[in-house]
């Protein structure tokens, strides 16, 4: 999701994948990584340049003060306020859509059959 820029769309879009079968969904915070981040501001410069400054101040928000954060578990969702807003979001637009619940997967299992003799030492 782009701050200020797509993230207004997350429950439509939730929606929309719900009414076409989709069973599960997820969603990733805008990540720019270094050389990626000089691209992403000129096209906001470019598309948006209203909006430019608030969109890199709420990734900033959502990333410690940086463009990017690289650490694990943090850099696909970020954090802060602006961060916690749009997953308590997603998660309530997953439960009222019926997406990622976990009953209704049925593993078929006939045809499985442990490793046989051909791993076993002689």
């Amino acid at each position: 999701m782009i701050p200020a820029i797509n993230d207004s769309e997350l429950e439509r879009l939730l929606e929309a994948a719900s009414e076409a079968g989709a069973l599960t969904a997820a969603y990733m915070l805008l990540r720019l990584p270094l050389e990626v981040a000089p691209l992403f501001e000129q096209w906001l410069q470019d598309h948006y340049p209203q909006r430019a400054a608030h969109v890199l101040s709420l990734v900033r928000q959502s990333r410690g003060g940086e463009l990017y954060d690289s650490r694990f578990g943090a850099r696909m969702r970020g954090e802060g306020v602006f961060a916690d807003l749009l997953a308590q979001r997603f998660d309530k637009a997953i439960r009222r859509y019926g997406l990622n619940r976990r009953s209704g997967y049925s593993l078929d299992c006939l045809a499985f059959c442990p490793p046989g003799g051909q791993l076993s030492l002689l």
